[in-house]
């Protein structure tokens, strides 16, 4: 039997379910980019809220690019399991905040009345990096944007201001910098370029609040399926695994009510901007440094990676000597424990985490992950060992192409690499007027410092300073 609202009652009683009338639920929150991560972080926060009595915040979920999700979810009415994975062990946890999913190509207009709708308050978003359809230059590729959520989160805000209904807090939770300004300067394009009457309503009535996100969710395994559903006594297409710990800041900035989402942990500030560059820099800065050079090393799990000795003391480099002290943290926020931390989360091999879904997209994510921190240490004369020897790794997994690179410029960047070779392909990236944009300005000497390491070959196994 597959988990749903009619076999809820065979759930054994140590696993968690929803404590509250969930299918009584309005739907309040339209999600765009209903993957494992959203279900395992902000549905699992709404959920909880609800729990302890908010009401009327059920989830719409929206895909864009594939019916999966809603083949998964759809026939248990939206129910899936939560299974976090740490020292403890594992705890289970049926959640109940999704009410539906829609596959956008499917049904646009169902996915435009759900954003139209009077009971819609808020529309939260996971796209990943390349969903906001940013061109080179940091502004909105007109014809990528087609293909993503602007058309149909525009058309329900047309209806909206056409029914004189209030505009909707828009939230990012997408590892971008700035997300919520990056956010709404995005959708203000698009509208000035195509429904420019939406334009002044547009910055009136809707509100675009920074985030920051955290929380590691690997891929679902077949082994995590089985293992949950052995727990259940029923099937479940659904899961999604994650570890213990997560983190949610919010910038204090909505245009309307929200759950409460601060009872349940979430930091509600008046500026994200700190805890968002710590993450950025420390976390996924090691994280993507991990992946390209585990990944080079035959490694497959984070776990295994920064267990590596020719990887650890460059992952801690990178963190704290190099990362952490790049940034302005906000008073009370230790960022010594937080490498402390980080360290212990990318160990637990109870959540085997793989290289390869943290190496995709790589060209979307490097400007906040590593050149923010070289740009920092460069204008003070300062070198990143540790972040030229990752970058050179990603430049060596772009270049060889195979499986492995998932990247939407890698047919791009590997026919630059043609044109110019190994000599000048550090260059052609990086310096002014180069393929990535940034903030970094590097020097000859860095960009040939970067050559060299590119061109000398995966790390040494003996290696001990990232020289």
């Amino acid at each position: 039997m597959r988990l749903s609202y009619r076999t809820l009652s065979h759930v054994p009683d140590q696993v968690l379910h929803p404590e509250y009338d969930a299918q009584a639920q309005k739907v309040g929150i339209v999600h765009f980019g209903i993957g494992a991560f959203h279900r395992a972080h902000q549905a699992w926060y709404t959920d909880r809220a609800m729990a302890a009595g908010d009401r009327d915040w059920a989830i719409c979920g929206v895909s864009l690019r594939s019916p999966d999700v809603a083949e998964q979810l759809n026939p248990q009415d939206g129910l899936y399991t939560l299974s976090t994975q740490g020292g403890s062990g594992e705890e289970l946890r049926v959640v109940g905040a999704v009410r539906e999913v829609l596959f956008a190509p499917g049904d646009p207009q169902a996915v435009v009345g759900r954003v139209a709708s009077p009971d819609t308050r808020i529309v939260t978003l996971t796209v990943t990096e390349k969903g906001y359809a940013r061109s080179g230059g940091g502004g909105l590729d007109q014809t990528l944007a087609e293909r993503s959520f602007y058309p149909l989160l525009t058309k329900g805000l047309l209806q909206r201001r056409a029914a004189n209904l209030p505009g909707l807090t828009v939230i990012s939770c997408d590892n971008l910098a700035d997300n919520g300004r990056v956010l709404a300067a995005l959708m203000t394009e698009y509208v000035a370029a195509h429904h420019p009457e939406l334009s002044s309503w547009l910055v009136r009535e809707c509100r675009f609040p920074a985030t920051m996100i955290d929380r590691i969710v690997p891929a679902t395994s077949a082994a995590d399926k089985e293992r949950v559903e052995a727990a259940l006594g029923l099937r479940d297409e659904g899961v999604v695994v994650a570890e213990p710990f997560s983190q949610w800041v919010i910038e204090n900035d909505f245009a309307g009510p929200v759950p409460d989402w601060a009872g349940q942990g979430a930091q509600i500030v008046p500026d994200v901007a700190p805890y968002e560059a710590a993450k950025l820099r420390m976390l996924n800065g090691a994280h993507s440094a991990l992946a390209y050079l585990g990944l080079e090393r035959g490694h497959d799990y984070v776990h295994e990676a920064v267990s590596d000795p020719a990887l650890s003391p460059l992952i801690e480099q990178l963190m704290r000597r190099e990362a952490a002290t790049s940034l302005e943290p906000a008073p009370g926020q230790d960022l010594g424990a937080y490498a402390d931390s980080l360290l212990a989360r990318f160990a637990n091999s109870a959540l085997p985490h793989k290289l390869a879904q943290i190496a995709m997209d790589g060209s979307q994510k490097i400007p906040q992950r590593w050149l923010a921190t070289l740009a920092w240490h460069s204008r003070r004369g300062e070198e990143c060992p540790a972040v030229l020897t990752a970058l050179a790794a990603w430049m060596r997994h772009l270049r060889h192409g195979g499986p492995l690179v998932n990247d939407p410029r890698g047919d791009e960047f590997r026919t630059l690499w043609r044109e110019v070779g190994d000599d000048g392909f550090a260059s052609a990236l990086f310096k002014q007027g180069g393929a990535i944009a940034s903030d970094w300005s590097p020097q000859d000497a860095q960009l040939n410092e970067l050559t060299r390491r590119y061109c000398a070959g995966q790390l040494a196994a003996n290696t001990t300073e990232p020289s």
